[in-house]
């Protein structure tokens, strides 16, 4: 299996590029971004060595039905996905904070309660709560964007606003969006059998307009559970069988790598990559309802440059 983890394409028009964890975004002229999905995979704001095959094409597509599916909701930067793993869209100026909506506790927000946090981003959480327990009304715990080489770090709402970070007006209409957003993601994973369990959403101004950017309710930027099961593995105080990136971080953790200092990503043998990618595959099968139909990877570079030939 092929993977593309890097690209360098010249456009016509182009005024820059940016290599993020996954996406490698060009600039065309003043008002468009072309957005490349690799298939490199990031854990703990580190990327990991090898690509996982087929991983950008299930992230842009996954990406792109949701974005149609809430375009009604907020308008957001797309604009059309002529191939696989790319999608072209409207430039906006991005707000420098993430907007990150959790309906249960669990991940980064149950190891921090675990240990004794009983407040995040200024959200206050009550004692007594169990790993992977619903919320009674989903909270907003926001992280500043981080720039390159530095981690994301937890902030509140009152430091945003007093920050200057986003105007308070502005930040409120982002939290109504965000929930808004969050519902119809679980509405639609719920008909899949699915539990939307916590994600993420980026907002810039696009002109004078709020507009949803990037990636929205994709294996990377969100967490799954099954329905079936979950209040069984609830009672029982045992692992709920998800769909997420969740479960790279947890391999990662138990070969001794949490992006620590001095600490070495573990092998990724071509068997631990295959895995991955199935776990990809099988998610976006998941969500979307539908059987998922690989691209041709035999030239990945050749084929984007020719469905994006009206670029060149």
């Amino acid at each position: 299996m092929k993977a593309l983890t890097k690209t360098n394409f010249k456009f016509k028009n182009q005024t820059a590029i940016y290599n993020g964890k996954v996406r490698d975004v060009y600039s065309i002229g003043d008002d468009t971004l072309i957005m490349v999905a690799t298939d490199r995979i990031s854990a703990f704001d580190v990327i990991l060595p090898e690509g996982i095959p087929y991983k950008g094409q299930i992230l842009n597509q996954i990406a792109a039905k949701f974005l149609d599916d809430t375009a009604d909701i907020v308008p957001n930067w797309k604009i059309s996905t002529p191939d696989p793993m790319v999608t072209v869209g409207k430039k906006c100026v991005g707000y420098p904070v993430e907007m990150i909506v959790r309906g249960y506790l669990c991940g980064s927000a149950w190891r921090a309660y675990k240990s004794g946090v009983r407040e995040i981003c200024g959200v206050k959480i009550p004692d007594g709560m169990k790993e992977n327990q619903k919320f009674p009304t989903p909270i907003i715990t926001p992280t500043t964007k981080a720039e390159i080489g530095e981690h994301d770090a937890d902030i509140s709402k009152e430091e945003i606003i007093a920050k200057g970070l986003i105007p308070a007006d502005e930040y409120e209409k982002l939290e109504k969006y965000t929930l808004a957003l969050f519902a119809r993601g679980t509405e639609i994973a719920a008909k899949r059998g699915l539990i939307l369990v916590d994600t993420k959403y980026e907002f810039g101004k696009c002109g004078d307009e709020i507009t949803l950017m990037d990636e929205i309710h994709t294996p990377d930027s969100s967490r799954y559970f099954y329905s079936e099961g979950y209040e069984d593995k609830f009672k029982k105080g045992e692992p709920q069988k998800q769909l997420s990136k969740e479960f790279v971080r947890e391999w990662l953790m138990d070969n001794g790598f949490q992006g620590k200092e001095g600490q070495k990503v573990p092998e990724m043998t071509p068997a631990i990559v295959e895995g991955i990618s199935n776990r990809y595959i099988e998610l976006y099968e998941n969500i979307t309802g539908s059987k998922f139909v690989k691209a041709d990877t035999s030239d990945i570079l050749a084929r984007i440059e020719k469905n994006l030939a009206s670029f060149k």
